[in-house]
């Protein structure tokens, strides 16, 4: 006999919905309204067409899709099958997404039609998949908790981006604490304006079908159409990152939205105290949150009526997460003694919705997750009551409208220019985007060249919101004793050079 203890299973979460409350809506999109009958009956054509197409059972396949009703219906059409979800970010240079099909080991990528092979692996289109044959296949009609539902990938501090494997009980959980803090109504419907390949976007998703409630996805962001859509009365939660908030609130020119809103959940970093205020003076029921891909999304959320109480924080940890805060040094490797109140460190997480680990990478994992916490990275304090507030997203964290940009991977590509031979990467404070890329970069002797012609270089490289929105050249750059570049002192430079050429 095995001393593996059996599987977790729940019927399939769809198609429970489907036949409990068949007509409920349970995805919108555009001028799409699907009720869980119509998205079960999608999702079970589209799961025998992917069959068809040669999809199986731990199957890893990559989405270069916007987050639409396709998207939507192929989430849950791959957990049908067993086969585990790669979903790509649209925005990336082609060079980054071929990196990332090859590093998922992903064997077809489901995208838009005509487009080329990535990395040389199969590419199937929309068009192609509607006009497959249905293939007599038996699908799931029960999830297993323990089994891996998607790779979704987060920058390292390397540069690199890495696969975070979440299972469906990560999802499950993420759920289930996410109702027991901010409570869950009948009539709730959650507009998901992120990027369904963002964590974020996709537990909305996943929250659809575990409460039964709709789903309400756009494919862009425009702050007009969300607001439109918060307008209209039906949709209760939202979930956005502190750049969209800014702009909705910007669009509506201090008009209140509706009381049928009742929450606006804030990630994507920490909120700009500014902010916070804002939505205090104008009554809109802001949620900071904390979370990270890592966890499936939230670890900590401030329900809107303790805001005012509690400014500065991301609240405490949903249960049945933990939240602990390592002091510096031996501790906080070991994951030991948890730091005094008060007192900064790196935030631990504990709980049914962290990561089963980094796709085939054991030893990232083996440093990430340690005596059964997750080590973040991230800089946060803990008061008294259990408040949660966050100082620092990884020391070289650059968060731009929600987007994470890691200095060292626009290192790497600065350091690839005939012209440059020294590049450090930092984020300089912006209005409107949180953060804004910037670098400094040491020419080689001799060489010359333009500000723009660099910034060209990057962009055939790299993401739009990777690109350095300034750069500039430099004699030598500012390093530690032990060779580290300080990206403190780059940034004040940066603010001095700024305000001197204003002047």
């Amino acid at each position: 006999m095995s001393d593996r203890p059996p599987p977790a299973l729940t019927p399939d979460w769809l198609g429970h919905r489907a036949s409990t409350y068949p007509d409920r809506p349970a995805l919108v999109a555009g001028r799409t309204r699907l009720t869980f009958r119509d998205l079960d009956r999608l999702t079970r054509r589209a799961a025998q067409q992917l069959a068809a197409l040669g999809v199986a059972e731990g199957m890893r396949v990559a989405l270069l899709l916007p987050g639409g009703v396709s998207f939507a219906v192929l989430t849950h059409a791959l957990a049908r099958l067993g086969a585990v979800m790669v979903p790509l970010n649209t925005r990336l240079a082609p060079a980054e997404i071929a990196w990332q099909v090859t590093d998922s080991r992903a064997e077809v990528v489901i995208g838009a039609d005509g487009m080329a092979d990535p990395a040389g692996v199969r590419t199937v289109g929309l068009d192609a998949l509607a006009a497959a044959p249905d293939a007599d296949v038996p699908l799931r009609d029960r999830i297993d908790l323990g089994a891996p539902q998607g790779i979704i990938y987060t920058s390292a501090t390397s540069g690199r981006p890495k696969g975070v494997v979440l299972t469906f009980g990560n999802h499950w959980w993420n759920a289930m604490a996410s109702a027991l803090n901010l409570g869950l109504r009948r009539d709730d419907c959650w507009l998901a304006p992120l990027p369904l390949y963002h964590v974020g976007g996709l537990a909305v998703l996943w929250r659809s079908v575990i409460y039964g409630i709709p789903a309400v996805v756009h494919e862009t962001f425009d702050p007009e159409a969300v607001n439109r859509e918060i307008d209209g009365g039906q949709v209760t939660l939202v979930s956005v990152v502190s750049t969209m908030l800014q702009r909705m609130l910007e669009a509506r020119r201090g008009r209140p939205y509706p009381p049928t809103l009742r929450a606006v959940l804030l990630g994507g970093g920490p909120a700009p105290p500014s902010l916070i205020e804002s939505c205090l003076e104008q009554g809109v029921p802001v949620a900071p949150t904390y979370g990270l891909t890592e966890a499936a999304s939230q670890v900590a959320t401030l329900p809107p009526e303790q805001v005012a109480a509690h400014r500065g924080s991301s609240g405490r940890a949903l249960f049945p997460v933990e939240v602990r805060i390592a002091p510096p040094g031996a501790a906080a490797d070991r994951g030991g003694s948890p730091a005094e109140p008060g007192r900064a460190g790196e935030i631990l997480v504990r709980g049914p919705t962290v990561m089963a680990g980094y796709a085939d990478r054991p030893e990232e994992t083996a440093r990430a997750l340690r005596d059964g916490w997750l080590h973040t990275g991230d800089l946060g304090a803990l008061d008294e009551d259990g408040y949660l507030y966050v100082l620092d997203r990884r020391d070289d964290l650059i968060i731009s409208g929600g987007e994470n940009v890691y200095p060292a991977e626009v290192e790497a590509v600065l350091a690839s220019h005939p012209a440059v031979l020294d590049a450090a990467v930092f984020g300089v404070a912006d209005a409107v985007w949180g953060e804004r890329v910037a670098a400094a970069v040491k020419l080689r002797p001799g060489a010359s060249v333009r500000e723009d012609d660099v910034r060209g270089f990057c962009a055939a490289r790299l993401a739009r919101y990777k690109v350095p929105t300034r750069i500039w050249v430099v004699d030598d750059l500012p390093r530690s004793p032990a060779g580290k570049v300080m990206r403190r002192a780059l940034r004040e430079w940066a603010e001095e050079a700024a305000a001197r050429e204003r002047s």
